[in-house]
């Protein structure tokens, strides 16, 4: 879908957007980006659910969407990828680290991910998404306030200093029960992994369950005082 871009976007239009679209809905929200941006748009899935696959591939029908794939991921979540790339209208960029996990192990010692889960995300998250976005002007996020306190002042619209880019977040607002119900009304794919007691799903060897009352993004990094992989920081 990418094609040539003229760059738009900065931090006055950010700021200026977010004011303006704080009350507009989801479908709005994306509708403003993919105007403003055209083909400089695209978006991010972690394939926890395909809510905002969803959303977006109704305003914009083919858009691109782009996965991390770390080499550590959940079978459960690479059996979405494809589930999810399969049935809705878009046109999914897998994004693959520089390493494997083999030539990580072998370069820098095996289980980096427990010894310095910082470095480990780094190299198998931020930095190729850092290339893979490199050719848009903004992206689309699942981002929301009531995911956990690091993200509660969510804007609806921001400017990423670091990737010089206009990050939008249609469901910044939406509360978990707004969520599950826009999930059963449209019946969106769900990753099965949030079934079994992972409501947040990140990579294999740093996800472990969460008991009912936890924080549902506990169960990422646990014990660790990692809160966040980098992408979103």
């Amino acid at each position: 879908m990418n094609a040539t871009i003229t760059p738009v976007g900065g931090p006055e239009l950010a700021e200026r957007a977010s004011r303006e679209l704080e009350e507009a809905t989801a479908q709005e929200i994306i509708a403003w980006a993919a105007e403003t941006f055209g083909d400089g748009l695209c978006m991010t899935s972690s394939m926890a659910d395909a809510l905002m696959v969803d959303l977006a591939s109704k305003v914009v029908p083919g858009i691109d969407v782009i996965f991390l794939d770390t080499g550590y991921h959940f079978p459960e979540t690479i059996g979405t990828r494809d589930a999810v790339a399969s049935i809705y209208d878009i046109t999914l960029i897998n994004v693959e680290p520089t390493r494997t996990v083999a030539e990580q192990d072998l370069a820098l010692g095996p289980r980096l991910h427990g010894r310095d889960p910082g470095i480990c995300c780094h190299l198998r998250k931020v930095e190729p998404l850092k290339k893979a976005l490199a050719p848009y002007s903004a992206w689309l996020t699942g981002l929301r306030r009531a995911d956990s306190v690091t993200r509660r002042d969510t804007p609806i619209v921001q400017w990423d200093r670091r990737k010089r880019m206009t990050k939008v977040n249609p469901i910044a607002r939406w509360t978990q029960e707004e969520v599950d119900a826009y999930i059963e009304e449209n019946g969106v794919i769900i990753n099965p992994l949030q079934y079994d007691g992972y409501p947040s799903i990140g990579c294999e060897p740093c996800t472990r369950r969460v008991a009912p009352g936890e924080d549902p993004r506990s169960g990422r990094w646990a014990g660790s005082g990692k809160t966040e992989c980098g992408i979103h920081l």
